[in-house]
């Protein structure tokens, strides 16, 4: 990332901690508030990264900062035996068990608490690991992604659905209205953490998006890397191999 970006500016703790405790502050009333936030486009963006996935018939996926499952979730639907799904938060993955539940997907779903940059699994592991939403909370974007690297298959697919900057008029400036100021004061109208849809913001905004995060991907060694972004770039899905 261009800057270090944290959810507490006054907090001495890790990013990694801070990053725990905004999401297990906010998991209650995360998936409906985020269904405002994003007026339900992230449904149908989430649908795509289920399809890349899916045309490549797994066995096993790794949802990677899965919070509350939705993505983990939807990949039953690939028919894959084993799905993992892996966040750092514990109020985020309870209200995911919950849902997982309900839906009784229990024996196929596991959800764990661990960390992206300390993947407690042993190497080419899964054939395929997303991650929605959430490299830019990584604390070190390199070692993050040199562990799903390591953990992912050989000739595995990795798929990532991040937030980007629209790049054209007069969307690039209708979105940095939009998530400077109008996102951060939903967040503050409905949720009890004041600085939480903050710091989801100013992540997304310095998050080096498009080639650059390309650029990183094939740095790490992966390969056939690209990028399509969604609904006029606001947010990209990026597909890459092992």
């Amino acid at each position: 990332m261009s800057k270090k970006v944290t959810p507490y500016k006054d907090s001495q703790l890790t990013k990694k901690k801070q990053v725990e405790q905004m999401f297990d502050n906010i998991s209650d009333n995360y998936d409906g508030l985020n269904r405002v936030i994003s007026m339900g486009t992230d449904v149908s963006w989430r649908k795509k990264v289920v399809a890349a996935v899916a045309a490549t018939n797994p066995d096993s996926i790794l949802d990677i900062a899965t919070g509350t499952g939705d993505l983990a979730i939807q990949m039953a639907n690939t028919g894959a035996s084993r799905i993992v799904g892996l966040d750092l938060s514990d109020g985020m993955l309870s209200v995911g068990r919950k849902k997982i539940a309900a839906k009784e997907l229990d024996v196929e779903i596991e959800m764990i608490q661990g960390d992206s940059e300390n993947l407690p699994f042993e190497a080419d592991s899964f054939d395929a690991i997303t991650v929605a939403f959430g490299v830019r909370n990584f604390e070190n974007l390199e070692l993050g992604l040199s562990e799903i690297f390591r953990v992912l298959k050989p000739d595995g697919i990795f798929v990532v659905l991040e937030t980007s900057v629209p790049t054209r008029f007069p969307f690039k400036q209708g979105y940095k209205i939009y998530s400077s100021m109008i996102l951060p004061a939903i967040g503050k109208l409905f949720s009890k953490d004041k600085d939480a849809y903050s710091y989801l913001s100013e992540s997304a905004a310095s998050f080096p998006y498009g080639k650059e995060f390309n650029n990183i991907l094939s740095k790490t060694g992966f390969t056939n890397v690209r990028d399509l972004p969604q609904t006029l770039g606001v947010s990209t899905i990026y597909i890459a191999s092992k």
